[in-house]
């Protein structure tokens, strides 16, 4: 019941899968100013970890953000057809030519690829040795499994043997836990198997922030100009972050093996 008077009234009812969805979540994403704020804390974080030129950047799952603001050259791209972006595609096969980008960069993606190993290879075939893949996603810690269990909509199987996810729809496929997955516990397995990336950081961030945003999804708990606040409030918890983290940005760099 708590989940459903949470709801945002914009996205009762909807397919997830739609085009129009995600055009939607663009729209509530603008209009919400305390989620807009944490967005654009999560792009300059991204900004931030890029690697200099030569090659370009290219975001994947594009659709409902608006990271070409920060990064203005940003090749912004989407598995499905929306206003915005710059190419349609699947990140699982990129049609891009070998070693020509800097960067793959991803807010909230990654959790939705349902073969990772073979984004990984893709990656490592189209990034140039010393470009990196740059991520903000959730991420599993006491704190985060209590929330996404409880109020999340997409499946969270932190206990998952498996990299892989049965297959759906374009975003309603999902594992939040997959990045905390491949990242921290399946981490000597992601350097067996792909040695070409390694693990530059992991920052576990935000543990109240996007809970009181509402994210995408539910309404939002307080109101924009409280935002700085609560970020301060979130520093504090600094020495806990790991017990009570809901996202971490992870780096990783191109290397030759």
């Amino acid at each position: 019941m708590l989940k459903t008077w949470l709801q945002h009234p914009l996205t009762r009812g909807l397919d997830i899968d739609d085009p129009q969805t995600t055009n939607l979540r663009r729209q509530i994403i603008t209009e919400k100013p305390f989620l807009r704020q944490l967005y654009q804390e999560w792009y300059a974080s991204i900004a931030t970890a890029l690697p200099p030129p030569p090659g370009a950047v290219l975001e994947l799952g594009s659709g409902a953000g608006f990271l070409s603001e920060t990064l203005p050259d940003l090749i912004a791209s989407d598995i499905l057809a929306c206003p915005h972006i710059d190419a349609v595609l699947d990140g699982h096969a990129l049609p891009v030519g070998a070693s020509s980008l800097r960067a793959i960069v991803m807010t909230d993606v990654f959790h939705h690829l349902a073969q990772p190993r073979r984004f990984l290879a893709e990656a490592a075939r189209c990034v140039r040795p010393g470009g990196a893949i740059v991520l903000v996603e959730p991420w599993v810690t006491p704190w985060s499994r209590l929330i996404y269990t409880r109020l999340h909509h997409e499946p969270f199987n932190p206990d998952t043997t498996g990299w892989e996810f049965p297959p759906s729809g374009p975003l309603s496929g999902a594992n939040i836990a997959l990045p905390w997955i491949i990242f921290h516990r399946d981490r000597d397995r992601l350097r067996a198997e792909f040695p070409e990336w390694r693990i530059d950081a992991i920052t576990p961030t935000m543990p109240l922030c996007y809970l009181l945003s509402g994210g995408v999804s539910l309404r939002s708990l307080m109101p924009g100009w409280s935002f700085g606040l609560w970020r301060w409030a979130e520093g504090v918890l600094k020495p806990w972050m790991d017990d009570v983290a809901m996202f971490a940005r992870i780096v990783l760099i191109r290397v030759d093996p």
